[in-house]
């Protein structure tokens, strides 16, 4: 064979995909459970496990299911869980009061597990549309405006609330302007140096969250998010959105949702050596699943291989629904 007619010869890159032992050893991008966190849905009560009808298997659970839950998803690898608490009609208002009641159900499960799993990463949520009347996550004056700073100043409350009774991250993820300097200095001035701040930097008006607002119990009275939350339009914009968190103490960025928002993921690790979240949401969760119940595809499939895609994108952490889904292929 002559010099020249080695060239000719295509590379093979099915060489590299022969075997499955091959496979693996080339393989770009890993899930392991520890880059995943868990949401969960907390109510009143014990022994409580209640079906979300638009988002099969998942639950309303009392904090001592929430703790059995925990605990078998950290036996496994997983580090981190998030809460967010479903509250009774009863107890919410215009100003939100029960959003930094230091008795309410929130800090109560953030104590318990503390104490009962203290290896658990455990984040909060911090918005007021679980505590709000109107569904909204942020305070709101006569004209249905949303009222930016007075908002923050509940979030302080509620930032602080968190950290008092453990939390590992206070995750604001109501979209106010300049709400992560103001509760990064406030928790830092009361001693909760160690609190971290998983902010919801780019965080999309999106059409996928009809099943979460069900699950939270958060039905808007009036208008849209769309004065606060993005366009799903932009993505420059996220990049801004996220280089303020991060200049204001940001210690994790967040992108929701994620597969419909790969690129922005993308674009944003190439500007930050901050870890990245992606929130993969509850329509994603559901939509998957529908299709499953009809037979159209496998959804442990299709979830393994939707969490792998974000985490290509560049997340370093991604919260979703489909956890038990994937443990097994990892």
């Amino acid at each position: 064979m002559s010099a020249n007619s080695l060239f000719s010869i295509p590379l093979r890159l099915r060489r590299n995909r022969r075997t499955e032992a091959i496979r693996n050893i080339v393989q770009e991008t890993r899930l392991s459970p520890s880059d995943l966190t868990a949401p969960f849905f907390i109510i009143e009560g014990s022994k409580k496990r209640i079906p979300i009808q638009s988002m099969p298997g998942v639950e309303w659970i009392s904090i001592d299911c929430l703790l059995q839950e925990a605990s078998y998803l950290h036996e496994r690898g997983v580090q981190s869980i998030c809460l967010f608490p479903v509250i009774n009609p009863k107890l919410k208002s215009n100003s939100a009061d029960e959003a930094w009641n230091s008795n309410g159900l929130l800090p109560q499960a953030i104590r318990c597990l503390k104490r009962e799993i203290p290896t658990l990463c455990v984040i909060a949520d911090v918005a007021l549309d679980p505590f709000t009347i109107h569904g909204h996550d942020g305070l709101v004056d006569s004209d249905g405006k949303i009222l930016n700073d007075e908002t923050i100043e509940c979030l302080i409350r509620m930032s602080l609330m968190q950290a008092e009774a453990g939390v590992d991250f206070v995750s604001p993820s109501d979209m106010m302007d300049g709400r992560v300097q103001q509760i990064r200095n406030s928790l830092d001035r009361e001693g909760w140096i160690n609190t971290g701040i998983l902010s919801y930097s780019a965080k999309y008006a999106s059409s996928l969250y009809s099943p979460f607002r069900e699950a939270l119990n958060v039905n808007l009275q009036f208008g849209d998010k769309k004065t606060y939350q993005m366009d799903p339009a932009n993505s420059r914009e996220a990049l801004l959105e996220a280089k303020l968190d991060e200049e204001e103490g940001a210690d994790i960025l967040m992108v929701k949702p994620a597969t419909f928002y790969l690129d922005v993921i993308s674009k944003l690790r190439g500007l930050t050596q901050r870890p990245i979240a992606a929130y993969h949401v509850s329509g994603e969760y559901a939509m998957v699943m529908a299709a499953g119940q009809m037979g159209y595809l496998d959804p442990d499939k299709v979830f393994y291989e939707a969490l792998l895609s974000i985490k290509r994108a560049g997340a370093d952490l991604i919260f979703t629904y489909a956890i038990k889904n994937v443990l097994d292929r990892m």
